[in-house]
């Protein structure tokens, strides 16, 4: 009986590390995914306009979306934020924390298919309480399905004043969508496995506790190139 027990707690041991190094890979998989599927995007000729993209303190990559997974964890409504760095956000793009995205609202929208999200932090303030806290989108943060295009002219007052906006691929297809009543939170989990430790989302993303790990470099590369720059009101960044 003693030989099985030391057999059985030797090989707890040794698939310990396996199992560690297994989600490792899962989540840097999944930080990856986000630098791919936000490239597809800037790359699509009718895309997120420019000019909103440099006016964003911070950006959200969903990839992989899918119905079924609401409420029960896994993969799935998962993905990456990432911000600009500094005090008040005028830096360079910094390491990325790993988001949950969670609502059955959003469900009847995605019907059975996978789709990629994007959506752009519009100002410090929606920043700060995605950093602090879970946040419903249209309660805690105004949201609105983002307009589309090289340049943000014609779009609503509602879109311009939107802390929040957000845009959806599905089998091909680029739009703005609302996804009001849906939720984000920081994955603390995911986080962990990420970068070998316990850390929140704005020890990661504000005070810079790590630096930007391999599998975001093509994420971050990305932004730097695309949107160097902070061009929001200066006022609003004080």
């Amino acid at each position: 009986m003693m030989k099985k027990f030391t057999a059985a707690f030797l090989a707890l041991l040794l698939s310990a590390p396996l199992a560690l190094a297994a989600d490792k890979e899962h989540e840097e998989d999944r930080v990856k995914d986000a630098g791919t599927v936000l490239k597809e995007i800037l790359n699509i000729p009718d895309d997120i306009p420019r000019d909103l993209l440099d006016k964003a303190e911070c950006v959200i990559v969903l990839p992989s979306v899918k119905k079924a997974a609401f409420g029960i964890g896994g993969s799935y409504g998962r993905g990456v934020m990432i911000c600009r760095s500094g005090a008040h956000y005028k830096g360079r793009w910094g390491a990325p924390a790993l988001y949950a995205l969670e609502g059955v609202s959003i469900g009847f929208q995605l019907g059975g298919q996978a789709t990629d999200f994007v959506l752009l932090v519009m100002n410090p303030k929606g920043a700060e309480s995605l950093l602090s806290s879970k946040v419903k989108l249209g309660a805690d943060a105004s949201a609105a399905a983002g307009p589309k295009g090289r340049t943000a002219e014609g779009a609503t007052d509602v879109v311009m004043k939107a802390e929040i906006l957000s845009y959806s691929r599905n089998k091909g297809l680029f739009a703005g969508i609302s996804l009001e009543g849906s939720t984000l939170r920081s994955d603390g989990s995911a986080n962990e496995k990420l970068y070998g430790r316990k850390l929140s989302a704005k020890e990661i993303i504000r005070e810079g506790k790590v630096g930007v790990p391999p599998s975001a470099r093509e994420l971050v590369s990305l932004l730097n190139s695309n949107s160097p720059v902070n061009r929001s009101d200066p006022r609003s960044l004080e």
